[in-house]
């Protein structure tokens, strides 16, 4: 399993070993042993009944329910670590085996996961169950001289600076977990808020507020939805939710088991018809009682500095799901033009891009729900302080200046 199907395709399934000519399956598996092979699939059967596979995290829902006896996850750091999660309880009742292969990228779920295996180390007496560990640096190695590695040092320099170069070094050569995921949207504000203690908290769901969500329709594993409260106006991020199966109604009878009743804040393709029908999405999601809300169009950049200013307040709670969000958040990055040598604006299409684009409806919407929150005063006559300084009233200056003369009065 590589991070992408695609990739995973690239990389193995099609791969050719430039020394010999050879596709690099065969190479692995000679042909007489092969008994079929499906290439849509990426399958191999053999001759004596066992099976061989490529996949992509960015469709593990797909082995939900496949009985495999052993995983070996290619570039761990970059995948989507639900895979895991979804994957592990297969493993555990075939009493299959799993192997993690990657170069660090930060402190995102491969180092969590590196420093509990630590703890956890395998013995065939006492814990047969436990995991084998390595971390093997280029000095270690000797695979790249250091000579070759400063000579790369130099061509990061150039197209980075030296801070980031020398963070590449150490993350690419040497192992190092402490630099952000390069070309990460929002990696270095998600690395302050854990420096800050805003993620992680023991945070519990306030019931004198809603719970508001907003999602990223798309079908399941493409729709992440995030679940948040505004208190004292900041947002705080309660839960977190990746759909497993395609039915809408499903999705929404977890949101209210949960008892998430706030507004939904949707893109504008809810009004597209839900798959296979002429119903749009939004006419689902009032049927289901749900309370869809449009967020307002924004370009792209708009949405990620929406999002990337949400995070500089943004408290998250403490539990798995949001923690599973988090991870998205990290891995969102830019792509890589590797002829020209600069990131681009585009962001690289896979798992974490989904987690983005809600995080992103969210940082364009939250505000809203301050307002969405604030009950007028019994009276005909409002006015209200907003949270940025501004006044909402449907009075004019000289009737809002009145009556608070008129209520001060009232006081005395």
């Amino acid at each position: 399993m590589l991070p992408e199907a695609a990739q995973a395709r690239k990389a193995i399934w099609n791969a050719i070993n430039p020394h010999t000519g050879k596709r690099r399956l065969f190479e692995a598996f000679p042909e007489p042993l092969i008994e079929n092979m499906n290439d849509n699939e990426m399958f191999v059967r053999f001759k004596v009944g066992s099976t061989f596979q490529v996949v992509g995290s960015d469709n593990f829902n797909s082995l939900v329910g496949s009985p495999p006896v052993g995983i070996t996850f290619s570039e761990w750091a970059l995948a989507n670590p639900s895979a895991w999660a979804y994957l592990s309880p297969i493993l555990a009742e075939n009493g299959g085996w799993a192997s993690f292969i990657t170069t660090p990228r930060g402190s995102n779920h491969a180092k969590g996961m590196l420093d509990v295996v630590k703890g956890n180390v395998f013995h065939p007496q006492t814990n047969p169950r436990g995991w084998f560990s390595e971390v093997l640096s280029a000095d270690v190695t000797k695979a790249i001289d250091a000579v070759s590695i400063e000579e790369q040092r130099d061509i990061y320099i150039g197209l980075f600076g030296k801070e980031t170069a020398d963070l590449l070094i150490d993350q690419e050569f040497f192992c190092s977990f402490a630099g952000a995921l390069i070309g990460s949207y929002w990696g270095s504000e998600i690395a302050k808020a854990e420096r800050e203690g805003r993620i992680g908290r023991a945070v519990d769901v306030n019931p004198a507020h809603p719970v508001h969500t907003a999602w990223d329709l798309g079908k399941a594993a493409n729709n992440p939805i995030w679940c948040f409260q505004v208190i004292g106006g900041v947002p705080v991020i309660v839960d977190f939710y990746v759909p497993e199966s395609e039915d809408i109604a499903d999705w929404c009878k977890w949101l209210d088991a949960k008892g998430y009743h706030g507004n939904d804040y949707v893109p504008h393709d809810i009004m597209h018809p839900q798959w296979g029908t002429s119903r749009t999405r939004l006419q689902t999601l009032k049927d289901h009682g749900r309370k869809p809300k449009m967020v307002g169009i924004a370009s792209f950049a708009d949405g990620v500095n929406a999002g990337l200013q949400t995070i500089k307040l943004a408290r998250f709670a403490n539990n798995e799901r949001v923690t599973d969000g988090i991870e998205g958040l990290k891995a969102f990055r830019r792509e890589w033009d590797d002829d020209k040598k600069v990131f681009l604006s585009t962001p690289v299409k896979n798992w974490a891009e989904h987690y983005a684009s809600a995080f992103r409806y969210l940082g364009l919407a939250w505000r809203e729900a301050i307002v969405a929150t604030i009950k007028p005063v019994e009276n005909k006559e409002t006015y209200q302080a907003m949270p940025d300084g501004s006044i909402r009233s449907n009075m004019t200056v000289k009737e809002a200046v009145d009556a608070m003369v008129r209520r001060r009065r009232a006081r005395v």
